[in-house]
């Protein structure tokens, strides 16, 4: 692999490297500190005793009685007109952006908060305190969080509302404020996203240069007949993408094929999977080479022996003196803690 921790790191383990926060996922127990940690609102009740009595809040099935104020990643105000339990989970877009579509299993960046439908009160937000925050989709959160900004487009400003059972009824121990049973309506503010793959403006590749194609959705190369490669390294971006720039000390999410420029033959493939890992654990090609790229570009990386494997490799198995070829879609990058 292009990383040199050389472990095979899917899209399930990004939840314990990026930030989470409990109030979300609706966990009890340890949980990774976020690098911007939200806590609970401190005008909200205590969680009430076994032997007080809840009165339930009247079901519906709209989101008629919800009214949100505020700007998009400035601020938001939930205004709910008189207590309710939503039936299931429904959302709505408030405003909408020109992003990309989030997948359920999607790394988000959000700004959000979060109100009690029975009590009507703040429990949790991010606004004017510790600012976006970084979640997984994929079992970082409650059900209804991920049921609510699935099919959503960076840049949207979404409502949503879920009963307990896609909330925290689940929960060992229920958040500061919250009863089994109690509707949670959240206001989400989509700031960015993990894609899916590559977006942008295409750009021409230079001749002499391996060119770059799509077979059923895969890159793959061809290499100038009777090259010679390059002895430095070449840094080409093929689709040119508008998202976050890649920092020296960040977390990049890919996929990536390598070839050998000897023999034109894959010798590395994470294209099936998200590949995560700190960029500064990559081999040198990837690390000078990917930095200040944008999300949602794919590069071309021409990567001579001196800044990969100068005596060969096994995994993957490059020969001494070859030069590798790897074509890197961007898919996120992040900070992380």
């Amino acid at each position: 692999m292009a990383f040199r921790s050389a472990r095979p790191v899917g899209i399930a383990v990004v939840a314990a490297l990026l930030s989470l926060t409990s109030a979300c996922s609706g966990t009890s127990g340890a949980t990774p500190t976020p690098s911007a940690s939200v806590s609970a609102s401190p005008s909200v009740s205590a969680t009430p005793s076994p032997s007080e009595t809840i009165t339930p809040a009247p079901v519906v099935n709209n989101l008629d009685g919800i009214k949100v104020a505020g700007t998009f990643n400035t601020d938001a105000t939930v205004t709910i007109t008189s207590p309710m339990a939503i039936d299931q989970t429904r959302s709505t877009v408030l405003t909408a952006g020109t992003g990309a579509a989030v997948s359920d299993t999607a790394i988000v960046k959000v700004q959000y908060t979060g109100v009690n439908g029975r009590t009507m009160q703040v429990f949790d937000s991010s606004f004017g305190k510790s600012g976006a925050i970084e979640l997984s989709l994929a079992g970082g959160v409650v059900a209804g969080f991920t049921k609510g900004l699935a099919g959503k487009n960076i840049g949207d400003r979404v409502l949503i509302a879920m009963p307990g059972a896609d909330g925290y009824d689940s929960a060992q121990t229920l958040p500061t404020g919250i009863a089994k049973g109690d509707t949670l309506v959240f206001v989400v503010d989509i700031i960015d996203a993990q894609l899916s793959g590559p977006s942008g403006t295409p750009v021409a590749i230079p001749a002499g240069l391996p060119q770059v194609t799509d077979v059923n959705g895969k890159p793959s190369i061809t290499i100038p007949a009777g090259a010679t490669p390059p002895t430095t390294l070449v840094s080409q971006v093929v689709i040119q993408g508008s998202g976050a720039k890649v920092a020296a000390a960040n977390y990049v999410l890919t996929h990536y094929v390598g070839y050998s420029w000897k023999t034109g033959k894959v010798v590395d493939d994470h294209f099936a999977e998200v590949d995560i890992d700190k960029l500064a654990n990559s081999i040198d090609g990837f690390k000078t080479g990917l930095v200040d790229k944008a999300v949602g570009s794919r590069v071309l990386l021409v990567i001579p022996p001196a800044d990969s494997w100068p005596n060969g490799n096994t995994n993957p198995v490059v020969e001494k003196g070859d030069t590798v070829v790897y074509v890197v879609d961007l898919l996120y990058t992040s900070a992380g803690q």
